[in-house]
């Protein structure tokens, strides 16, 4: 890839194409600026992990010439991975201060202490290496959230992050549409832009509509309520809160992310009209038609507070016969079988499950349709980029900015878009991949572990464990453990461990000295045990143990 003086190119490492896992770089002349670094949700086709992280090596190769890493908003999948993308980084993060106060807590769960952070105000001008920067304050479903004038020699680019057009946020500022104006003004030669919600049609509702529906629901409920949200939507735990009081009802946060959430948000100056939380270890002091929990769990995540408390293996809270689940939340794609199971586990409970199908009790953060062509028209933009969504909504947004005039450019992760000088077209492209946080580390969704990971569970492991002497002759009997593909006890794992024990005994005498090889023709010994009957092919181990 030619990287010459002066001209300018955008690379999405990833969330274009997909829902998730936000990374986002620019490059002017030789020097590269990131934006946001996000988690992203595994979905049905990757059992194996459960949070996926966008593969940085590309810009890890090149952190020499990072000047740093710019975080639009605190979601989690665009702030959600900086505590373990970052030591491979190594550069200056710019946030806001409610970005701030929800990164230092990753920070220092990661045990990072010495990250530079430099907090921007909202609204603010700054400069990021040679890239002169602007902070547009726009409404979304978390405060601070903010899109990104980028003024270089080769003209002003617009990156939105997420946002929407409310014009009642009632946390934060709205959009502000004067400055957004002004800047279309200017002229803007490419507007980079959020796709999420763009194939609903006409605008936005509001999140004050949500706070008076869900206000008149609550005050119509008896028993327990639980409601659940995104952690980060300060906003709706607001709404939720407000609509409690409004009932005579106290509010209990459980989960970890909602403390951290509420704590992060007070020491920011918001939350401010509501009465302080209590924790999860207050429910029973609380009388039932006196209680509505906020509750973490919207998109059915298998260690939930929700999950756990929808099994009834929760140790403070349960829910049963006359108790109400609000979700106010959307179903992010690829979560759906999870949520679906926690709702029928609650039904089975005898447990009322209120939905947006069945209420409004949910509204979007992302712009609609209506607000996409309104942002066109303010900003006028001579191109259009569409990202952070899967195909369908890229391409929506691509004919949307066709139907006005402008033209959509659309790229996949790993497209490098020339965005100066000449025609704008993708030049290059650059490796990607997922990596799968597991614990706090970080694994290639193709590696050996995970690989081994996927065999393991599509069709199980077995292994095999037997002691030898010095001259490698089997003592006693071999054992043979396939948990999730036999029983102990049956009969076919009889045959197979009598098998493995004939099958030891004819190995030739000049592989029994040398454990490796020892261990190779063991390995064959037991899945020729295995036979065909399995119709599988486990994952095949063996400890020989010599004594």
């Amino acid at each position: 890839m030619t990287e010459q003086n002066g001209d300018l190119a955008f690379l999405p490492l990833g969330g274009t194409g997909e829902i998730g896992m936000n990374l986002n770089l620019y490059r002017l002349g030789d020097t590269w600026l990131a934006i946001d670094c996000g988690i992203g949700f595994s979905g049905n086709d990757t059992p194996e992990a459960e949070i996926l992280v966008p593969d940085p090596a590309f810009i890890v190769e090149r952190r020499n010439k990072l000047a740093g890493l710019v975080i639009t908003h605190a979601h989690e999948d665009h702030i959600g991975a900086v505590a373990h993308v970052w030591p491979m980084l190594q550069c200056p993060i710019y946030v806001t201060p409610f970005a701030a106060a929800v990164l230092r807590r990753k920070l220092a769960e990661a045990r990072l202490v010495d990250v530079p952070i430099r907090v921007i105000m909202p609204g603010a001008r700054f400069d990021v290496g040679p890239f002169d920067i602007e902070f547009v304050p726009v409404t979304h479903s978390v405060p601070e959230a903010q899109s990104m004038v980028l003024r270089t020699p080769a003209g002003v680019v617009v990156h939105t992050g997420d946002w929407k057009f409310d014009p009642e946020p009632l946390v934060g500022p709205a959009t502000d549409l004067n400055r957004l104006a002004e800047i279309g003004k200017e002229g803007v030669l490419a507007l980079v832009c959020d796709s999420t919600n763009v194939m609903k049609p006409g605008p936005s509702r509001s999140e004050s509509e949500v706070r008076v529906s869900m206000t008149e629901l609550v005050a119509s409920l008896k028993g327990r309520i639980a409601v659940t949200c995104f952690a980060s939507n300060v906003a709706r735990v607001e709404t939720i809160a407000m609509a409690a009081q409004a009932a005579g009802r106290t509010v209990v946060l459980v989960g970890r992310s909602l403390r951290n959430l509420d704590t992060a948000a007070r020491e920011c100056g918001y939350l401010s009209g509501v009465l302080p939380f209590l924790s999860e270890q207050d429910v029973n002091d609380v009388p039932d038609d006196q209680l509505l929990m906020i509750i973490t769990g919207s998109q059915g995540e298998p260690r939930s507070a929700l999950s756990r408390i929808s099994m009834d293996v929760h140790p403070n809270i349960s829910l049963g016969e006359g108790d109400t689940v609000i979700y106010s939340s959307r179903m992010i794609p690829g979560n759906e079988r999870a949520i679906m199971a926690v709702q029928d586990n609650l039904a089975k409970r005898g447990v009322k499950v209120i939905t947006d199908r069945e209420h409004f009790v949910h509204v979007s953060g992302h712009a609609t349709g209506g607000d996409v062509q309104k942002m066109y028209e303010l900003l006028k933009p001579q191109h259009v980029v569409p990202v952070h969504g899967e195909w369908r909504h890229l391409t929506a947004q691509a004919a949307l900015a066709q139907e006005m005039g402008i033209a959509p450019i659309l790229l996949e992760d790993g497209d490098i878009l020339r965005l100066s000088p000449g025609k704008l077209e993708v030049v290059d492209t650059a490796p990607t991949g997922r990596l799968a946080l597991d614990g706090n580390r970080l694994l290639p969704m193709n590696g050996g572990v995970l690989a081994a990971r996927r065999k393991m569970l599509f069709n199980g492991i077995v292994i095999g464990s037997f002691a030898v002497d010095d001259e490698g002759f089997v003592i006693g009997d071999p054992k043979v453990s396939a948990p999730g593909l036999l029983d102990p006890d049956d009969l076919e794992s009889v045959r197979v461990r009598e098998e493995f024990a004939n099958a030891l005994d004819v190995i030739p005498d000049e592989l029994r000295n040398e454990d490796d090889a020892f261990r190779e023709a063991a390995k064959t010994a037991l899945r020729r045990a295995l036979g065909r009957k399995l119709q599988k092919r486990p994952l095949v181990d063996v400890h020989v143990l010599r004594v």
